[in-house]
């Protein structure tokens, strides 16, 4: 079942000097299912945060609109959390605090132990037993990043939005994250949808990646289905058949796109 579309959906930005307005992406659509996880994946700077601020009612759209559960969304809501690349936590509380403020949100009406039993299961789920009085600065990234996807799991929102979350995180401690959201995503049968520019990554944790083409005038020009078992690890997922045909096509496009662009400064056709 569908649970958000995005319908033709444009944005520009005005740079003072230039005759037009930039377009970032025009008429851009696309579905996603419920209890899928869906990837965009393209370069830098070809809009995918700004996508995905849209859905999140951070952003506006200039044209088109966003739908969830068939209803028009308008601004922010608890019914798609936002998990960011720079955690984006509150200094001054601690691990326990940081998820708190997202329960209470969420709840209010709940008492005081049934909110301190609902933060304390998803601490618990992401490995922080024992970190619950920790404040941000005394945290790694991959705890700060625990901490965000606890806030974003805890209210058990609609849809769970990924701004590139593993960026800011070492290759390791980046492959055991992904694995832990993997269960937490199984588990709870929240649809989660992500944009990124690690291949690797959309493969591993991808029922399907879409593929977003250079700016301006971005578009989704490519559906790539990731017909790879589950569960899937990232030391095992390299080995199965469906593996290198996914991405060899991704870093084809990828590869294309890069090309066209190069040709097209060649002639002056970008400024």
């Amino acid at each position: 079942m569908e649970l958000l579309r995005i319908d033709s959906v444009s944005k520009f930005f005005f740079t003072p000097g230039r005759k037009e307005d930039h377009c970032v992406f025009r008429d851009l659509s696309l579905s996603v299912r419920e209890r899928e996880f869906v990837a965009v994946l393209g370069h830098s700077g070809c809009g995918k945060s700004t996508l995905l601020n849209i859905v999140a009612g951070i952003d506006t759209a200039d044209q088109g609109y966003v739908y969830l559960d068939g209803k028009q969304t308008a601004g922010p809501g608890l019914d798609r959390m936002v998990v960011f690349q720079n955690f984006a936590l509150m200094p001054w509380l601690t691990v326990f605090g940081n998820i708190r403020i997202a329960v209470k949100a969420a709840y209010p009406r709940w008492d005081r132990k049934r909110i301190h039993d609902r933060v304390q299961k998803y601490v618990d789920m992401v490995g922080l037993s024992g970190a619950e009085g920790k404040r941000p600065a005394e945290l790694s990234g991959g705890m700060k990043q625990r901490v965000g996807l606890a806030r974003a799991f805890c209210v058990e929102p609609r849809i769970l939005l990924l701004d590139e979350p593993f960026a800011q995180i070492d290759a390791l401690t980046r492959g055991v994250i992904q694995e832990e959201l993997v269960r937490m995503w199984t588990k709870t049968g929240i649809t989660i949808f992500m944009v990124t520019h690690d291949v690797d990554e959309a493969i591993l944790l991808s029922d399907r990646i879409l593929l977003m083409s250079p700016g301006p005038n971005a578009k989704i020009t490519e559906e790539v289905p990731v017909n790879i078992p589950r569960p899937r690890a990232r030391t095992t997922v390299i080995e199965h058949p469906a593996y290198y045909a996914v991405r060899n096509r991704i870093i084809k496009f990828l590869s294309r796109r890069e090309d066209s662009a190069s040709d097209a400064e060649k002639v002056g056709m970008v400024a």
